[in-house]
């Protein structure tokens, strides 16, 4: 039986006395044993805790006690270990980074849409459906006749709306959507601010909706890209064909690993000839001990370095420090346990 419970958690929401509540979130989970790190901003807050069952919902409790902070979104996983080595509680700008100043999913975000009317709404001839995540994660799926902005980051998102916004026509109505619903939910706050006064987003992101959605009905197309071990899932939520590209980053699928640009830890399709020498050698230096350390049935650091890269990018322009079905974006491969 799983000893540690991990909750995922976010929520928009005006709040002040940061420092104080700051203070509060780190005695409290110091005193319940709970590491991990929260974000908090004036916005509100979004992060990934660990602890004992009776711990994390003792946290839940108390941030649910909060008026600003009732009915935070939150969901679970289990491992037999903490897989953190302890807690950070950080004042930020933002929760989740567009760099727009003045943009208030608070008050300005759009409305929710439940998985089992997203198709209905997304059919509609006079929807634009944008999808609002990276071009990494674009490339393995979509909603079918979704617009793909081709950002490399979700700070690019608001220009490249501001650049393409004429194409919609007077008056469009949005949908939008992402992995987990924290990027989306901000994206529409960002249109509505800028005159756009039927704006959507799917609650609970993809993840929830390929977890309600039968296959049969679904209008998803292709794989999910998650931040932990699995790489992408599909329908159900059953993790898909992809792996990942450890010099690059980017998912690689059965076809790219077949290619013979493809070398494990090294290079894949997407990237060979394209990183210098002198961190190509690194790289196969780094393969190389990976796959002793292997051998010898331990990990080698490369691993957690791995996982402090991929959480550090997850907190910058990702969901939140897990995905939404709850997985740490690091797993067993890379501090392989999100």
């Amino acid at each position: 039986m799983s000893a540690i419970t991990i909750t995922a958690l976010y929520k928009f929401a005006a709040l002040d006395g940061l420092a104080q509540l700051q203070s509060r979130l780190r005695e409290f989970c110091a005193r319940h044993e709970i590491k991990g790190t929260l974000l908090l901003a004036a916005e509100g807050i979004n992060g990934t805790v660990a602890g004992s069952a009776e711990a994390i919902a003792a946290l839940l409790e108390m941030l649910n006690a909060e008026p600003r902070l009732a009915g935070i979104e939150h969901k679970e996983s289990f491992a037999a270990t903490n897989p953190f080595a302890r807690m950070k509680v950080r004042l930020k700008k933002e929760i989740v980074t567009m760099g727009v100043a003045g943009v208030d999913p608070v008050r300005e975000a759009g409305a929710y849409v439940e998985p089992a009317k997203w198709n209905e709404l997304i059919s509609r001839p006079d929807v634009v459906v944008i999808d609002t995540r990276n071009d990494y994660e674009t490339a393995i799926g979509k909603f079918s006749g979704a617009i793909d902005p081709g950002t490399t980051n979700f700070r690019d998102f608001p220009a490249w709306f501001e650049n393409n916004r004429e194409r919609f026509g007077n008056s469009p109505k949005f949908a939008m959507y992402c992995t987990g619903g924290i990027r989306c939910e901000k994206a529409t706050a960002l249109l509505r601010r800028q005159g756009c006064d039927e704006v959507y987003h799917l609650k609970g992101g993809i993840l929830k909706y390929l977890e309600e959605v039968p296959e049969t009905e679904s209008l998803w197309q292709g794989e999910c890209f998650v931040f932990d071990d699995r790489v992408s899932v599909g329908h159900g939520l059953k993790p898909g064909p992809y792996d990942l590209c450890h010099a690059c980053r980017m998912p690689i699928s059965v076809e790219d690993k077949a290619s013979p640009l493809y070398a494990p830890g090294i290079s894949c399709p997407h990237c060979h000839g394209k990183i210098e020498a002198k961190k190509q050698a690194a790289l196969a230096e780094r393969q190389k001990q990976v796959e002793l350390a292997r051998a010898r049935g331990q990990r080698h650091v490369a691993a957690d370095l791995a996982a402090a890269k991929a959480a550090k990018k997850a907190r910058k322009y990702g969901d939140s420090l897990l995905n939404s079905s709850g997985n740490l974006y690091a797993s067993s491969t890379w501090l392989r346990i999100k």
